[in-house]
């Protein structure tokens, strides 16, 4: 399943997968540094792939060579809602 990082749906990705694709539901770019699975706020760069470019700008269309789309990995609002889990999960500490 495919899902866009921006809102959170499911997306349709064909074997013809192009920089100018964006998501049927929001129209944010589809091939993106979010949507990639080497994508990690933590990492060098926010890439786990060692090799690929610097990107400027994460959430639009770029051509980088290492890019992979996750399968799965949406958060809704580039993180928005993993913020409020997170949130949700240190307030249940304290109940």
């Amino acid at each position: 399943m495919d899902v866009c990082a921006a809102c959170g749906r499911e997306v349709q990705i064909d074997k013809y997968f192009t920089v100018k694709d964006t998501c049927q539901h929001c129209g944010r770019d589809l091939r993106s540094c979010v949507n990639c699975r080497f994508y990690s706020e933590s990492s060098h760069n926010k890439c786990l792939e060692s090799q690929a470019d610097f990107q400027r700008t994460r959430q639009r269309a770029n051509h980088c060579d290492y890019f992979k789309f996750s399968a799965g990995a949406g958060t809704g609002s580039a993180g928005g809602d993993e913020a409020a889990d997170a949130r949700s999960k240190f307030d249940d500490l304290f109940k």
